[in-house]
C-alpha cells in the first residue's frame, strides 16, 4: 500500500508513537523537512539546502535524487515509489515534493 507525504501536511511530532505506520511516515516527513547539516552529531541527515538557488528544472532532478537517497539511508523500512512536485507551488518558484512510499517492514 502506498502513502503520500507532502510538505504541507505538517503536524505535531509524537516522540513516542506506538503505531508503526504513523512512526514510519513521521520519520519520512522529518527527513524531508530537515536541512542537511542542521542536526548536531548527525550532519548527513536531511536534504541539501544548496538546491535553493538552482533553476527549477535542475533542482527537481537533484531533489528527486536526494530525497530517494536520504529516505533509503535513514528510513530503510520504506521504499520510495515516486517523487512528484506540487505544480501550483512550482508556478510560484517553490518546489514542494509529494513523496509516495511503500512500507516494506513495519517492525
Amino acid at each position: 500500500m502506498g502513502y503520500k507525504i507532502t510538505m504541507s501536511e505538517i503536524g505535531p511530532i509524537s516522540l513516542n508513537e506506538t503505531d508503526p505506520v504513523k512512526s514510519i511516515l513521521q520519520n519520512v516527513s522529518i527527513i524531508l523537512r530537515t536541512i542537511k547539516g542542521s542536526c548536531p552529531m548527525y550532519r548527513g541527515f536531511g536534504i541539501d539546502a544548496t538546491l535553493i538557488d538552482r533553476p527549477i528544472p535542475a533542482a527537481k532532478v537533484l531533489l528527486f535524487s536526494q530525497i530517494r537517497e536520504a529516505i533509503e539511508e535513514y528510513e530503510p523500512r520504506v521504499r520510495v515509489k515516486s517523487v512528484d512536485f506540487d505544480t501550483q507551488e512550482e508556478m510560484q518558484g517553490v518546489l514542494s515534493p509529494i513523496v509516495e512510499v511503500e512500507i516494506v517492514d513495519e517492525s
